[in-house]
């Protein structure tokens, strides 16, 4: 038997190529889109993230503003709403995470109108959408098969709050599981408050939390919501106020401990917030603005959660709805809405400060976007 044996020279060599292995990645990315002019349905494009180019390689039509979409833990299955206000709907796709290639599989009723957002719990066992138009939410279980079955319950919301011109009504407008995949965060931009839900697992109930809602300031407008990776700080993007409120989580609770705004102080346009995310590496978060079309940078306390604004970056483009820091962290891919592209920016993880790459898709209304890895 021949030995073999490597210089200290070789095994760096070899420690490097692992590496560098390990970081030349490629994801397919999903799209949900609206369906008001062009766009066919939900869209499958591959991310390189050596050269931050998006490559077109799927589509699934025939469904109707499939505006928001989630991915079983397993990537055999997506789901996504049907935005519409007469009766929204719920689809579910079949995926094949080889090939990328995406088919519809069944489509049922989200209980109520405008279903603007959508999630999975970690079983597969249950989705849960949020109904914007009807201010409710349902929940509907995952079939053997992948398929979605009919609700099982909705949960109107009741209330108002101060603007007269958006609030008059409850508006669910995210659905959050938290990492225990018990906790649910629902923000209700019509009523300004933060319901908390109890997800039973094996049942797919909700029943009230304690406290039942936390309330955020009078005319905010909570929106999206994101935890921190270190599962001790979570954050709600406000779409009225334009701000973020930051908040100690614990099992049940979500405690406020700053609001910081997210536009310039000269800045006199239209406040309208939409998403927001938190760095993988947990330093930096990420809120994006509508009619000032940029992205805001914050860094994070890594003590406290507390937030520090670093920039404003342009977006290239009109009305971010959504946007994705790539798994990788190198890269954050921006959903301009209005100028139907999908731009894609360099992150420095050192500063997190965005640097727009040149790279971008063309997609007719992009509104959500989400990676398969």
């Amino acid at each position: 038997m021949k030995k073999i044996f490597l210089t200290f020279g070789m095994i760096v060599c070899l420690m490097l190529h692992t590496l560098a292995q390990k970081n030349t990645k490629a994801f397919y990315l999903l799209v949900g889109t609206y369906t008001t002019k062009t766009s066919k349905g939900v869209y499958v494009y591959k991310f390189d993230t050596q050269t931050g180019d998006l490559k077109y390689i799927s589509e699934a039509s025939g469904v109707k503003n499939p505006s928001f979409v989630t991915i079983s833990k397993d990537k055999k299955y997506v789901y996504s709403v049907g935005e519409t206000d007469g009766g929204g709907a719920v689809n579910s796709f079949a995926f094949n995470a080889s090939t990328g290639q995406i088919t519809l599989k069944n489509t049922q009723s989200a209980g109520g109108a405008g279903p603007c957002h959508i999630t999975i719990d970690k079983t597969n066992k249950w989705v849960i959408v949020g109904n914007y138009g009807a201010g409710s939410l349902s929940v509907l279980p995952v079939l053997a098969d992948g398929s979605l079955g009919t609700a099982t319950q909705t949960i109107q919301h009741t209330g108002s709050s101060i603007n007269t011109e958006r609030q008059k009504v409850p508006h669910v407008h995210s659905i959050n599981i938290a990492p225990n995949n018990k906790d649910v965060f629902v923000p209700d931009l019509g009523t300004d408050k933060i319901f908390t839900y109890q997800l039973n697992a094996l049942n797919g109930n909700l029943t009230p939390g304690n406290p039942p809602f936390t309330a955020v300031i009078p005319g905010s407008g909570p929106r999206h919501f994101t935890f921190h990776p270190k599962g001790r700080f979570a954050y709600v993007i406000e779409e009225l106020s334009a701000t973020v409120t930051a908040f100690h989580y614990s099992t049940g609770k979500l405690k406020a401990f700053q609001t910081i705004n997210t536009l310039p102080a000269d800045y006199t346009g239209r406040k309208w917030c939409a998403d927001i995310h938190v760095s993988p590496d947990g330093k930096f978060l990420y809120a994006s603005n509508r009619a000032h079309e940029s992205i805001t940078v914050y860094a994070i306390n890594p003590r406290t959660g507390a937030l520090t604004w670093v920039e404003n970056t342009p977006v290239e483009g009109k009305t971010p709805r959504n946007f994705m820091i790539d798994p990788t962290g190198k890269y954050v891919l921006v959903a301009n809405q209005d100028s139907d592209n999908i731009n894609v920016f360099k992150r420095d993880v050192n500063t997190g400060k965005l640097t727009f790459t040149g790279k971008s898709a063309t997609v007719s209304m992009p509104v959500c976007l989400k990676a398969v890895e």
